[in-house]
């Protein structure tokens, strides 16, 4: 059944490498503010070491990740086994948004695809990573990448989407600050 580590193996850095979807979960201090739950795709994430991996964050409708790792830093990713054998995947540990053109930005961007939309780099230092059977999640197939994010992007451009950016991901839900 489950088993707790607190390093990425090479076979499970592969499996994750395989997963076409991951869920991003973070929360503000406040026990009154939203717990915020996020899907993730289109060859976003890498596994960049051992404890250390990455995903490009496109723009979106949110900014509640971003908000949260500057408040407090926690996050926990979730991979799901949808074909294959039954597996789920937390990994568990403190985060950080490198927003675009930071230094940090700059030095992992080179690991992702060109997609249209970028606002930043979430960065993750993994302190422990947890598997579990996944005997519930239910079977999927692929149909493919949505491209609706990308073209909605390309269609706003570069001013389009910062003034976007501004004006819909300038804080959160519960009015934390995810920029600046």
């Amino acid at each position: 059944m489950g088993q707790s580590q607190t390093e990425i193996t090479p076979e499970l850095a592969a499996w994750i490498g395989a997963q076409k979807l991951f869920f991003v979960a973070t929360a503000p201090l406040s026990g009154e503010g939203h717990v915020n739950l996020s899907p993730k795709g289109l060859d976003t994430f890498r596994v960049l070491g051992p404890r250390e991996v990455a995903y490009l964050d496109l723009t979106g409708s949110g900014a509640e990740t971003m908000a949260h790792l500057r408040e407090n830093g926690r996050i926990t990713l979730m991979f799901c086994a949808f074909a294959g054998p039954p597996r789920i995947l937390r990994l568990f540990g403190r985060g950080e948004t490198h927003a675009l053109d930071s230094e940090g930005y700059r030095s992992l961007r080179g690991r992702f695809p060109e997609l249209p939309g970028a606002r930043s780099i979430v960065r993750m230092e993994v302190e422990q990573v947890r598997t579990s059977c996944g005997w519930g999640v239910p079977q999927f197939a692929l149909v493919g990448d949505r491209a609706l994010l990308p073209e909605w992007s390309e269609k706003k451009g570069d001013e389009g989407l910062e003034n976007y950016r501004r004006e819909k991901n300038s804080v959160s839900l519960d009015g934390l600050p995810s920029w600046g």
